[in-house]
């Protein structure tokens, strides 16, 4: 990024910056720094032209974000070009990534109605005379802080819940990708012809700025660390947020796997995108009787895989140019310690570009285990059953996404992987499908976009008691009498004083799956 000034400013000079791409290191656009007053001031028309949209239905606010949706759909080439010079990914990718957006948008704006509005609810026989309804009501105004690995579909699955949900949306995009921030808000304004989307650009202080402009709640997708500063930020005003942090996902192959399919999904997870993926695949644990055949697997299929600026390339540059040095230190860290680099290795890492590197016999305390690499590596580790694969993967303080390949146990592997998403038989296949909520654990982050969590994230729950009719007993007055109080306890004994019978002794089932495998043979 360079600082520039703004030659066209009539008054004080506008401080702008360029988005670069990283290719070929050329201008992509100028872009403002957007000061404090000027995210205050973008807030503030938000909330204005917030309070036109919370007041329309379900229905019309379906009908604009199809609208929108259509305008995205027929321009998807120029979006996916824009992506494609700001970040380097392939054109594809892209493509595929923008239109996984298209579908959030489209479900998010579909079903809102059917999640967020007023239902009716049981209100039990000791308030047997009173009507509970629940009903979610939007927040106002949320603020959104974005990634450059996936500018689209990543914040989108913020921006398009919160805005079918009625809230209007403050975005900041990554300082990597202002460009594609400021189409979707532009597209946004020509097709519903109110500001309900802002867009503000700038560097860390712009977001920090957002984090106190008085919006009602930020989601913010990113680091680990930056998360937490956020989050502080945030306190100041006890502004709520939801974290999408890092992760450090794996994959669990079991003996009884299709081979060929994990292989080929673990290389995709793991180099797609660069590896610049926050559900990216970059740990495999593997059980011991298939190592061997599933290394001589991916090895096969990493030949002529490739990062460079041919036109067919399927990887792409590393976007972020300091990430180059996270890469290597964790590459060298786990050669330092004894692992060996089957493909690739330090070498592997270039000025822009970083070749797939396939690491062995890494120790689990290394950092290319316990932290996030972001970049197209994998280490990949021998297990002796799956008991000791699901601890190895439990074992970090990210829990964000994870895979498993498995035919017989694979549903009940993933139940006890600690992590917000698994895939069973695929990998990253959870984030396509919008009804599913997507968001981590631990030092992953917390809280919920997409599907009907996605949609309540963006909400207040909003409770009501109505009097249907007077109540059979007077509680809630000084004047309650005694045989009140004598009735009560009568019926609270009738409905809950039997309880039921707790078995003496252990009676967890013994063995789990290493016992069942003993018994198959």
């Amino acid at each position: 990024m360079t600082l520039t000034e703004n030659p066209l400013a009539s008054t004080e000079a506008t401080r702008t910056f360029d988005s670069l791409d990283p290719t070929t290191g050329d201008v992509v656009g100028t872009h403002p720094i957007h000061t404090d007053e000027e995210v205050r001031a973008a807030v503030e028309r938000a909330r204005e032209a917030g309070r036109w949209w919370s007041a329309l239905s379900y229905d019309e606010r379906d009908t604009h974000l199809s609208a929108w949706k259509g305008v995205i759909t027929r321009r998807l080439a120029q979006l996916a070009d824009l992506m494609h010079r700001e970040t380097g990914k392939p054109h594809g990718d892209a493509t595929l990534e923008a239109s996984l957006a298209i579908d959030h948008l489209a479900w998010a704006a579909g079903n809102a109605g059917k999640v967020l509005k007023r239902r009716k609810v049981a209100s039990g026989l000791v308030m047997a005379n009173q009507a509970a309804t629940v009903e979610y009501p939007p927040l106002g105004v949320v603020g959104v802080i974005g990634p450059w690995n996936y500018p689209v579909f990543t914040p989108m699955g913020s921006i398009a819940y919160a805005l079918a949900a009625g809230n209007a949306v403050v975005f900041k995009p990554s300082e990597y990708t202002p460009g594609v921030g400021e189409w979707l808000a532009q597209t946004f304004l020509e097709t519903v012809g109110h500001p309900v989307l802002q867009v503000v650009t700038g560097f860390g202080e712009t977001g920090a700025a957002l984090c106190h402009a008085g919006v009602d709640k930020v989601a913010f997708t990113g680091s680990t660390a930056t998360g937490k500063r956020v989050m502080a930020a945030c306190a100041e005003t006890l502004t709520p947020v939801v974290i999408e942090a890092g992760g450090k996902d794996a994959v669990i192959v079991d003996q009884d796997a299709d081979i060929d399919a994990a292989a080929d999904a673990s290389l995709w997870g793991a180099c797609s995108n660069a590896g610049q993926t926050c559900t990216g695949v970059e740990r495999v644990y593997v059980h011991e009787r298939v190592y061997d055949e599933f290394v001589a697997a991916l090895l096969e299929k990493a030949k002529g895989l490739r990062a460079d600026d041919s036109p067919g390339s399927h990887l792409g540059p590393i976007t972020m140019p300091k990430q180059l040095d996270v890469i290597r230190s964790h590459i060298q860290d786990a050669l330092d310690r004894g692992g060996r680099a089957l493909i690739g290795g330090v070498d592997a890492v270039g000025e822009r570009f970083v070749q797939p590197t396939v690491l062995v016999d890494v120790p689990e305390d290394s950092l290319a285990v316990q932290e996030e690499t972001f970049g197209p590596t994998v280490t990949i580790a021998k297990v002796r059953d799956m008991e000791e694969a699901i601890a190895r993967t439990n074992a970090t303080r990210y829990g964000l996404g994870s895979t498993v390949f498995a035919k017989e146990h694979g549903m009940e592997i993933a139940g006890r992987i600690r992590s917000g998403m698994t895939a069973v038989n695929g990998v990253i296949t959870f984030a396509a499908i919008p009804s599913l909520p997507f968001g981590g654990v631990g030092d992953s982050g917390f809280g919920r976009i997409h599907g009907p969590d996605g949609l309540k994230e963006f909400t207040y729950p909003k409770a009501i008691a109505r009097q249907r009719f007077k109540p059979m007993l007077a509680l809630t007055t000084f004047t309650r009498t005694e045989k009140a109080d004598q009735q009560l306890a009568q019926l609270i004994t009738m409905l809950h004083g039997r309880g039921t019978t707790i078995p003496k002794g252990p009676q967890a089932p013994q063995g789990g799956l290493n016992r069942r495998r003993r018994r198959r043979g």
